[in-house]
């Protein structure tokens, strides 16, 4: 098999339990029929099957494939038991991180999650890894038991944060092997994929949807009103700025605003539980909904103090 190194790939693949297909070579995509020209012929008698159903560890079935063409490899994550974590690095100069990433000082993909690790007091996973062609990289996670987990894109639903993607059930990745527009997707840590920590696994896990919040804001207000001008104008000014973002700012407005008040928090003028309560009302008047408010908020609260104790 060395005058064929994709077929080599495939079929290492398929030595770890991984379910691969045919991609178009030098390319992310599938190279199987589509539903629209599906024959009903072949692998599709009983109805058209798509690339997840399709992917196989037959190692004769990716023998005869991989000897018609130098396909690319892809890799089935739900089929093959995985979850992988997709690190990207930004396209262009103008693709820039969010405000609240940026204040972190995050650059690419691999900056969130080790910033993701550093807030949850993890470290970083080692596990088995692949570089992307674009320099990228791909973690590979064994998938937990009794939990579907979907895709993740970005800051999306459940998504992990700017460029972190995960690939899960209905996802695939490039296996190593592979080269896309020239550049090959080459493995870094040959190790077994680790369990999804549990941490990791809370954060894309799906979430039950709760019965509606309501925060009393009359309530909150009194009570910070108590603690002095200079504090009370301080939250509703910037609580009023979260309530009057419109969508596609609202998630950096609701960080920035959390960091201001958590200057505060830090020198003790303001209750963290006033401030929570203040700011987690504003998010839900501006639409945003409460589990990604009180994460934005905790994160916006831990920059403002981290900022006021390099001020001091």
């Amino acid at each position: 098999m060395t005058g064929n190194p994709l077929l080599a790939a495939a079929l290492t693949a398929t030595g770890r339990s991984w379910r691969v297909f045919p991609l178009t070579p030098g390319s992310k995509y599938p190279a199987l029929h589509g539903e629209k020209d599906c024959p009903r012929t072949g692998a599709c008698t009983g109805g058209h099957l798509g690339w997840e159903r399709r992917a196989t560890t037959d190692p004769d079935v990716i023998r005869r494939a991989w000897q018609v063409a130098p396909y690319n490899i892809g890799l089935a994550c739900g089929p093959s038991g995985l979850v992988v974590v997709d690190l990207d690095v930004p396209k262009h100069r103008r693709d820039l991180p969010p405000a609240r990433w940026a204040g972190q000082g995050v650059t690419d993909g691999r900056d969130v999650l080790a910033a993701l690790c550093e807030q949850h007091g993890e470290p970083w996973p080692q596990t088995f890894e692949v570089r992307t062609g674009r320099g990228g990289a791909h973690l590979y996670f064994a998938a937990p038991a009794g939990v579907v987990l979907r895709n993740t894109c970005g800051e999306k639903g459940q998504g992990l944060g700017w460029k972190v993607d995960t690939r899960a059930h209905g996802g695939y990745v490039v296996a190593p092997g592979s080269a896309v527009n020239h550049r090959p997707y080459t493995v870094v840590n040959d190790t077994a994929p680790v369990p999804l920590p549990a941490w990791l696994l809370g954060l894309l896990a799906p979430k039950r949807v709760p019965a509606a919040v309501v925060v009393d804001a009359s309530a909150v207000r009194a009570r910070i009103g108590r603690l002095g001008a200079y504090v009370d104008a301080a939250v509703s000014r910037e609580t009023a700025k979260v309530r009057e973002t419109g969508e596609g700012g609202r998630n950096d407005r609701l960080f920035a605003s959390a960091a201001a008040l958590g200057r505060l928090v830090a020198s003790g003028a303001l209750p963290e539980a006033d401030a929570i309560d203040a700011l987690l009302a504003a998010g839900l008047r501006a639409g945003l909904g409460e589990a990604e408010c009180r994460r934005t908020i905790a994160n916006g609260l831990a920059r403002g103090a981290g900022a006021m104790g390099r001020a001091a």
